[in-house]
């Protein structure tokens, strides 16, 4: 590693080096700098990982709920000093190899990294964010595109409307159309009302026609200074040239600023307080049992990595499993389906906080909930933690430290954005990762008795300092929200002159001229297709002599061994196959004949990293192109848990049990709450889904497992619960149906175990999975069914009819789908479909969805397992006007209206795509389950391979093939409002279209 080059006090590249730490856990050293003229930090983890991650933010402040801090991200990405194009972000997406590009807004801080392989990539990113961060332009037509805009529009009877459009206004409609955010935004508010906490930072929908674009570029030049910004780099890079880019392009222009953006304390409340905040929900007939109430207390300083990892600690014991005394209370009272959003301990802000509660409760309940939380922390605080719960809190955290994964962010950002938060408040990011000295310190403290519930009465039961939080549905707000923004509109019409009008006239097509314009991008850096490694990475097994049964990764791993098992799900009983998904929820979470639910939850954290079963459908690779179908049995432990971890895997598979019916209604309540949650802040998924549930077997199982189908099949079960004429005997045919479920997958010859891990680890974890199968009963032989595709499907009847259909919940945006047949992966045209989708999204529906439209985003995805390929927009305000851009697409594509270099750039997408890194524990995961499918490596490297020969007249070709099929061929799904989907009607029928068929979700 390069770090013994550095010593404490070397100056380099207008740096000194002020700190060298070694972080032992993740083999890495820390090396924290100053740059001595602007007095920018710098902190830079050095190690072997060829990921390298770069980042660069701020501290800012905002002083209301205009968004600027959220608009400001957005608008510095497109077009700086160096860089004057529309939209260089966007546009070095398609000129990259990156693994992860983004930014980021949080309450008090803006970040801006990306993380890649390549170093030539590296430096090319880091040459583009660095100008878009400190030298954008800002320009108005900017501001306008992506923060808030007014534009006319002509009615029925020929009379102007104003409108407001914009990214940001229409990303935030769609983010306070979710109850999590409006909870969420509105607890800071509530507990932190005299600082920058009290605002929203993302913007509300309200306010942000209020930000003026002088006051963005205020903001800007307020908080955007090498002296408030913070630099992060991490990996195998040398720091030196790293520091040396930084010098020359930015650090050396500037000299030092004073600027006061340090985030105070939050005074401390003598009593504690109360707040009602109310959110949109639209259903008439479901209201009562709609509010949540969740307790909220400010607790420590995020600079006291003490007190941090002592609330961390208190978290899992109360709340981080079915076992812990706070969750366990709040949900067997059964007055609520599940925990309320924001429950847990939020370390993120200046002062932290803690949270829990319960939602979709009777507004009656409220009190009840309080007086749980509060009997069960003085119960707790009273009659003592028991040891096991502590032991198991501890567990978790040295289990996570050890594990390194890049899921859902490359581990370097992950880093980051673990300590981001303490470092801008000037903490110690060194304390975020070596925490042995806490730890010990903590053991100490609980070996002298009564620490951690004195910590409880100190933080919960004593803190005046909280908030009883309730959010109470409206099934008239968000009619009132539209009534009153049209108000708003129509009067400052009134107040419009003809020149006002004509200069929002001008704007509009200004704006559309630039997003119309052809662009000259020679100013950005690039890759060529010679900087993309030719050949897929290739895991195989390992032949481990004495281990016959399983198939064995031998990986280094950290010390940690994982267990994958797919289990077939070919013979469920057909009208049990839409169960699948809440069985296998249950599966691990309902207890066995042998143990309660409470007390598998205490044994698995106190000894594994989790357990669980998941279902997954899709089609073999091979040429039949069979769908499969199958649950994966996973779990990891530490390699000394090895037996524990397998004692449980015995006990789940040879001692499952549903007879806990308490637990079955409590589990199912959770589980339809976790869907209905997910279907606004998801809706593109969802309505991707509904769109394509008619082109194959494994697309009509993916919607019957994990789509609107399946919450569906879940409400109407959970209606059944509310009838006491009818709970009993739902109960008990949903027990005896997972029971018979159950029966029929743990048997011999239906289960391919695999484990990952070092060679003492898997001859250990062989030995009991060949026990545990020698346990299990044979199935009777079938030769109709069984063949060499093992993970087969049922004979479940596919609804052919193509999906023309609206989806109508509770949000102020829409997700529009549409989907039709291709070819799979197999096929010669697959790469090049590949890459159509790469092309539209970038070239087309980026432009047309999001930049005109004001839509958040737009998708053009190939599914190659089934040869499918999906239009999708997100948070979107319109749904007619994007079906018509879609249709435009396909004309687009057809026409061949790109360039090589286009082609070139989004076969550079694809290869950032496919070879991506993972962390050598998830990769052999995911090389077991490419077999499993038979997804070989020939296939693999085929694709690959003509991948990098295709060029644009071959991708006219398949265009031409592919996107000429008539509009009745595709299906179509849209989540939106009950509202905005009859609007859309009658646009679809005015131009001689029919309608969309409207379905409740």
């Amino acid at each position: 590693m390069e770090t013994t080059s550095f010593k404490e006090g070397q100056k380099i590249s207008g740096y000194i080096v002020n700190r060298i730490c070694p972080l032992p856990t993740i083999d890495s050293v820390l090396i924290e700098l100053s740059h001595k003229q602007t007095k920018a930090r710098h902190i830079h983890i050095a190690n072997k990982d060829t990921e390298n991650t770069f980042g660069v933010f701020f501290r800012t402040v905002p002083k209301d709920s205009t968004g600027v801090a959220h608009i400001l991200e957005h608008t510095v990405l497109c077009g700086s000093a160096k860089f004057a194009v529309r939209d260089p972000f966007f546009s070095m997406i398609k000129r990259s190899l990156s693994t992860f590009m983004n930014a980021f807004t949080a309450s008090d801080w803006t970040m801006y990294p990306f993380a890649s392989q390549n170093k030539r990539d590296y430096y090319n990113l880091m040459d583009v964010y660095l100008d878009a961060a400190f030298f954008p332009n800002i320009d108005d037509l900017s501001f306008k595109q992506e923060g808030h805009r007014l534009e006319l529009l002509e009615t029925e009877g020929q009379e102007s409307e104003l409108e407001y459009k914009g990214v940001v206004y229409n990303e935030m409609k769609g983010a306070m159309s979710s109850p999590s955010q409006v909870l969420s935004r509105s607890i800071l508010a509530s507990l932190y009302p005299d600082t920058t906490y009290s605002n929203n930072s993302g913007g509300e929908p309200a306010d942000i026609p209020k930000l003026s674009h002088e006051a963005l570029k205020a903001f800007h030049a307020r908080y955007y200074h090498p002296s408030n910004s913070y630099f992060y780099t991490y990996g195998s890079f040398p720091l030196e040239a790293t520091l040396a880019v930084l010098e020359k392009k930015v650090l050396g222009r500037f000299d030092y600023l004073e600027i006061d953006s340090a985030v105070p304390a939050q005074p401390r409340w003598d009593t504690p307080r109360k707040q009602i905040q109310a959110y949109a929900y639209s259903d008439p007939d479901d209201l009562t049992q709609k509010y949540q109430t969740c307790m909220a207390w400010l607790t420590c300083d995020i600079k006291d990595s003490f007190e941090i990892l002592v609330l961390t600690v208190l978290e899992q014991i109360l709340l981080g499993n079915a076992a812990s005394p706070l969750r366990k209370a709040l949900i067997d009272s059964n007055l609520g389906s599940a925990l309320s959003d924001a429950t847990g301990f939020d370390a993120d802000n200046r002062d932290t906080m803690f949270a829990c509660g319960l939602k979709d409760i009777a507004k009656e309940s409220i009190p009840k909930v309080e007086e749980i939380i509060f009997s069960t922390l003085r119960q707790v605080a009273t009659t003592g933690i028991e040891q096991q719960l502590i032991d198991s809190a501890i567990h978790q955290i040295e289990f996570y430290r050890k594990e390194i994964t890049n899921t859902p962010y490359p581990f370097g950002i992950k880093l980051l954005l673990s300590f981001a938060g303490t470092m801008i408040h000037d903490g110690d990011p060194v304390s975020c990762i070596n925490i042995d000295d806490d730890l010990e310190t903590l053991a100490h403290k609980i070996r002298q008795g009564g620490f951690l519930e004195e910590r409880i009465v100190h933080y919960f039961l004593e803190n005046p300092h909280r908030v009883l939080f309730t959010l109470e549905p409206d099934n008239q707000l968000e009619k009132n929200q539209a009534d009153a923004t049209r108000s708003e509109l129509k009067a400052l019409l009134a107040t419009l002159t003809p020149d006002d009008l004509s200069i929002i006239k001008q704007d509009s097509a200004a704006l559309e001229l630039l997003q119309e314009s052809e662009e000259d991008l020679s100013s950005l850096p690039t890759l060529d297709l010679a900087d993309v490694p030719p050949d897929i990475e290739i895991i195989k097994p390992d032949r481990i002599k004495d281990i016959d049964f399983s198939t064995c990764y031998d990986k280094a791993t950290s010390g940690i061994l994982y267990f994958t098992c797919p289990v077939g799900a070919g013979n469920i009983p057909v009208d049990l196959f839409p169960l699948v998904p809440f069985f296998a929820n249950a599966f691990t979470n309902s207890g066995t004949k042998k143990s309660s639910y409470s007390k598998i939850a205490e044994t698995m954290d106190l000894y594994t990293g989790g357990v669980s079963l998941s279902p997954f459908s899709g089609s073999y690779f091979s040429k039949g192109a069979d769908a499969h179908s199958f649950l994966a049995l996973q779990g990891k432990a530490l390699d000394r848990n090895i037996d524990r971890l397998f004692d449980m895997m015995d006990e789940f598979v040879n001692q499952f049990g549903f007879q806990d019916q308490d637990r079955l209604k409590s589990l199912l309540l959770q589980y339809q709450s976790g869907m209905e949650s997910s279907i606004v802040s998801a809706g593109h998924r969802y309505a991707i889904s509904l769109s394509a549930r008619h082109l194959s077997k494994a697309s009509h199982i993916n919607e019957l497992w994990h789509g609107i189908d399946q919450f569906q099949l879940i409400k109407k079960i959970t209606g059944q619960l509310t009838d006491p004429d009818t709970s009993k005997t739902a109960l008990d045919t949903l027990s005896s149906n997972l029971t018979t479920i159950a029966g029929s997958l743990f048997r011999q010859d239906n289960l391919k175990p695999a484990v990952i891990g070092s060679t003492q680890a898997l001859h250990q974890a062989d030995q009991r999975i060949s026990r545990l199968h020698a346990q299990l009963s044979q199935f009777e032989k079938n030769p109709e069914k069984r063949s060499e595709n093992t993970f087969y499907t049922p004979d479940i009847d596919l609804d052919t009819q193509r999906p023309y259909d609206g989806w109508y919940t509770n949000t102020a945006v829409s997700f529009v789908g549409q989907s039709f047949k291709t070819v799979r992966i197999t096929h010669k045209d697959s790469p090049g479909l590949a890459v159509i989708s790469k092309i539209l999204r970038s070239l087309y529906l980026h432009r047309e969805i999001r930049e005109k439209g004001g839509a958040y985003g737009g998708f053009a995805i190939y599914n190659t397992e089934e040869g499918i390929f999906s239009f999708g927009s997100y948070r979107d305000p319109h749904i007619k006007r994007t079906l018509d851009v879609y249709k435009k697409a396909c004309d687009y594509i057809t026409r061949g209206e790109f360039t090589q270099t286009d082609v070139k750039e989004a076969i550079l997408q694809v290869c950032s795509d496919i070879d991506k890194p993972e962390t050598p524990g998830p990769a052999a995961m995911k090389a077991f389950y490419r077999d499993i499918t038979h997804l070989s490596n020939e296939i693999r490297q085929h694709f690959k391979d003509t991948l990098l020969q295709l060029d644009k007249n071959r991708i006219q070709e398949i265009a031409k093939t592919y996107f000429t099929i008539e509009e009745d061929q595709k299906g179509i799904s849209v989540i939106s409002s009950k509202t905005l989907l009859e609007e859309a009607n009658k646009a679809l029928e005015a131009d001689n279209r029919p309608p969309l068929r409207l379905i409740k979700i």
